[in-house]
């Protein structure tokens, strides 16, 4: 029986939920394409990285009679890019947030979401934000707004993109993003910010973890009460953030007055990095006032210190405010975990804007940046959320497809493989994902041998 996190099975998932996506339209201009059919164009672009996928697709079908937009992708009738600008504009990005979760609560269902509990028994989410679109002369409704030093107006979008890590863990597994837009108070239009977004993503999606612990990790933004207070207090979770002295002078005066006091609690071990020793020197308090005021939340803080064995230059230095209870046992683990926030930007943000975020634009292949023109609704956004939903079910397939893994351990870099994958659909016509992996394992002749 076909598993149920199959490419086949999710297309048909997705075909079914996109049905009922709502039209807009009035009824005596509604044309031959149906608002589903520009969902998932826009979507097989994302999930086969190829911008050009879709004008081959329309060249197999008008030489062949048949596509693997139809058969990979379930689309009835290929719409041009004009035309998916056209149908998706109008709908709104949140629609598309219980794709997330019926990807991930199979996953969790399967037992399959295990191997992303950490040694803290929890479960850790990184929280950073991203920008996926800049520009000086377009621009919607859901842009931002700044001014560079030379008074210039930029446009630009901008998201928290929250996604499941774990040390040593390879993948990442992205969740519903949120965007972060103006909004109209009182007559006037007032910037959205980060920290913002991330308390409404707490509101619409916390319950999704109602039956297990997670830690919220996440930079010297997120360290502050409010968000703190909220996580603890409210949703009975956990953070880790980085807390930087320059922005908790209030916290880091009680450190420096239990330094001097020989209160601060150490531990040190030696650890061999393959080509040299290091000392990893961790201090930590507990209780300490995040911020000055009778009202300030009590927090546990740890600092880790890593130097040169031999030369004592310090090569990594970062603490931390945490509501872990911190002892010599856990101070390794925790830190750890709190270090593991870089992955958010490593494993996700940089894969999915390797241009925006410094890296070479070929890097993975995941172009968030990427939509289609910019539309006058919630295009870009709607576009932004297809595309981090397709590196979701990527990363789902890495984990559990058989298949999946065979091939990309065969084939090595991840753009080999979608080299290999916009190469066979281009020219042929398979009936089924199956029937495209079986092609490429035989070709490869690694194929599994019957018993």
């Amino acid at each position: 029986m076909r598993q149920a996190l199959s490419l086949q099975n999710i297309m048909s998932m997705l075909r079914e939920r996109w049905a009922t996506v709502p039209d807009t339209r009035k009824p005596n201009n509604h044309t031959k394409y149906a608002v589903a059919d520009g969902v998932l164009a826009a979507f097989a672009v994302f999930f086969m990285q190829s911008s050009s996928f879709l004008a081959h697709q329309r060249l197999l079908q008008s030489k062949k009679g048949r596509s693997n937009a139809r058969s990979l992708f379930q689309i009835e009738q290929i719409p041009s890019d004009p035309q998916i600008r056209n149908l998706v504009d109008p709908l709104s990005a949140t629609y598309f947030q219980d794709d997330f979760w019926s990807v991930l609560d199979e996953l969790k269902e399967q037992q399959r979401l295990w191997p992303f509990r950490n040694d803290l028994n929890t479960y850790a989410i990184a929280l950073d934000g991203v920008s996926f679109f800049s520009s000086e002369n377009l621009s919607c409704p859901k842009c931002l707004k700044r001014e560079d030093r030379s008074g210039t107006e930029h446009f630009y979008h901008s998201a928290i993109t929250p996604v499941f890590v774990k040390p040593g863990q390879a993948q990442v597994l992205p969740l519903p993003p949120e965007f972060i837009t103006p909004h109209a108070t009182r007559g006037h239009e007032k910037q959205d910010c980060e920290r913002v977004a991330a308390k409404r993503w707490l509101a619409q999606h916390h319950e999704h973890f109602a039956d297990y612990s997670v830690s919220y990790l996440g930079d010297d933004l997120y360290a502050n009460q409010p968000l703190c207070q909220l996580i603890a207090e409210t949703y009975h979770q956990f953070f880790i953030f980085v807390c930087k002295p320059e922005s908790h002078t209030g916290l880091y005066e009680w450190i420096d007055f239990l330094e001097k006091t020989h209160s601060l609690e150490n531990v040190t071990h030696r650890h061999w990095n393959g080509k040299r020793g290091e000392m990893w020197h961790y201090r930590f308090a507990q209780q300490v006032p995040l911020r000055n005021g009778e009202e300030a939340l009590r927090v546990n803080w740890l600092e880790l210190v890593i130097a040169h064995e031999t030369t004592g230059e310090i090569l990594y230095q970062n603490s931390f405010v945490t509501n872990h209870a911190i002892t010599a046992a856990n101070v390794i683990p925790l830190a750890q975990l709190g270090r593991t926030r870089w992955k958010i930007e490593n494993e996700n943000n940089n894969t999915l804007t390797p241009a925006l975020a410094g890296g070479a634009r070929e890097t993975k292949g995941y172009h968030l940046e990427h939509n289609f023109g910019h539309g006058q609704q919630d295009l870009a956004n709607v576009l932004a959320t297809l595309n981090i939903l397709a590196f979701l079910i990527h990363t789902i397939q890495e984990m559990i497809e058989p298949a999946y893994q065979r091939l990309r351990r065969a084939l090595g870099a991840r753009k080999t493989f979608f080299n290999d994958l916009r190469a066979l659909t281009r020219y042929l016509v398979f009936d089924s994902w199956d029937d495209l992996f079986l092609f490429m394992e035989e070709g490869l002749e690694i194929a599994p041998q019957p018993p």
